[in-house]
């Protein structure tokens, strides 16, 4: 059987093509969960290095889950920065939020301390809650997905926002649907 390098740089390129999908959560396992669904029950570490369990929070707070790419990084401190900028109109609104990336939680203590941020960072390098909720990356899963859930007090989600570059529309449309949810 001869091979042309053709087929040598195709098949390389789909070896790459399938660890970035496995590595960033894309596949079969990731399904990207629908409004009316229930949130998915997850525990992270925290960046104090605390377990946070997601059922501790059902039917106590709406709560706004924000995935996002990388801690220190001018999109994503643009996101958290208008979080932080908003947060006591999300306190008004009942609402927590809470944001998760790969970071480590000394990483996500780091970026807290440095803006100010007044939520919890919860740090999934395994990319379990980001599989169980179904955040796909982009460029081929090499970029994680930036992704906001509005989960309401009983633990339903009520509304996806789903755009990578535009991170401050994140918080935009997080307030709108909290204020049209009251």
């Amino acid at each position: 059987m001869t091979f042309t390098y053709s087929t040598h740089k195709k098949n390389l390129l789909l070896l790459v093509m399938a660890f970035f999908t496995s590595l960033f959560g894309i596949g079969q396992d990731s399904t990207i969960i629908s409004t009316g669904e229930a949130v998915p029950v997850f525990e992270l570490l925290d960046e104090k290095d605390e377990l946070f369990r997601i059922s501790d929070h059902i039917g106590t707070k709406n709560m706004v889950i924000y995935f996002y790419p990388k801690d220190d990084t001018p999109g994503c401190t643009k996101e958290a920065c208008a979080f932080r900028d908003d947060i006591e109109v999300f306190h008004g609104l009942d609402a927590i939020v809470i944001g998760i990336s790969a970071d480590s939680p000394e990483s996500h203590q780091e970026f807290k301390e440095k803006y100010d941020l007044p939520f919890t960072l919860l740090s999934d390098p395994e990319n379990i809650a980001r599989k169980k909720f179904g955040v796909k990356g982009n460029l081929f899963g090499m970029i994680p997905g930036r992704v906001t859930f509005i989960v309401d007090k009983e633990g339903i989600i009520r509304y996806i926002y789903d755009s990578q570059t535009d991170a401050v529309k994140h918080v935009e449309e997080a307030m709108r649907i909290l204020e049209e949810m009251k």
